[in-house]
C-alpha cells in the first residue's frame, strides 16, 4: 500500500510567531477548477486567513487564491469564502474548544494528498507582545551559536 505523500503548497509562516500551536488537524477543502489549477501554480497566501463556524459548517476567509490566467469567465472570487470538509463530530469539538477556552483555527499549510487539496488547521492560542519578543531573541541567540560554530569548524 502506498503512502500519501505531501506536497505542500503554501505555509503559514506567521502563524507560529503569532500563535502557540495546541494541535493540528487536517481537513478537505471544496474548490472550484480554476481555483485548483491557480493552487498547482502556487498561487496561493495563507498569511491572514482564519477559520469561522457558521450554521454547524467550517469555513477558511482571507484565504487569497489568485485568479487563474486562463480562466476568463469561470475564475471565482479569489477572497470568497471557502468550505472545510470535516466531519461533523470534529466540527462540534473543534466549534466547542474555540467558544469554551478562548482558542482559535488557523490554516497552517496547504498541500496536495495525492490529488485532493488539504488543509493543516491549528488549534491556536494567541502570543503576547512580550511572547513574541522572547521567540526573536531566542531566534537570534540559536543563529549567533551556529555562526559561531561554523566559523570555529573552518
Amino acid at each position: 500500500m502506498k503512502q500519501d505523500q505531501k506536497n505542500y503548497i503554501a505555509r503559514n509562516k506567521k502563524a507560529s510567531f503569532d500563535y502557540y500551536i495546541l494541535s493540528t488537524y487536517e481537513a478537505g477543502i471544496a474548490l472550484f477548477g480554476t481555483e485548483i489549477k491557480s493552487i498547482r501554480q502556487g498561487r496561493v497566501n495563507l498569511k491572514d486567513s482564519y477559520c469561522e463556524f457558521k450554521d454547524g459548517e467550517l469555513f477558511v476567509r482571507g484565504m487569497h487564491i489568485s485568479p487563474y490566467e486562463q480562466g476568463n469567465i469561470f475564475n471565482r472570487d479569489p477572497l470568497r469564502l471557502k468550505k472545510l470538509l470535516m466531519h461533523k463530530r470534529e466540527i462540534m469539538t473543534l466549534f466547542g474548544k474555540t467558544k469554551q477556552d478562548g482558542l482559535t483555527l488557523i490554516p497552517l499549510s496547504l498541500y496536495f494528498s495525492g490529488s485532493r487539496v488539504k488543509v493543516e488547521l491549528g488549534l491556536c492560542r494567541g502570543k503576547k507582545n512580550y511572547d513574541k519578543r522572547d521567540s526573536i531573541a531566542k531566534k537570534e541567540a540559536n543563529r549567533e551559536m551556529e555562526m559561531r560554530l561554523k566559523a570555529q569548524n573552518q
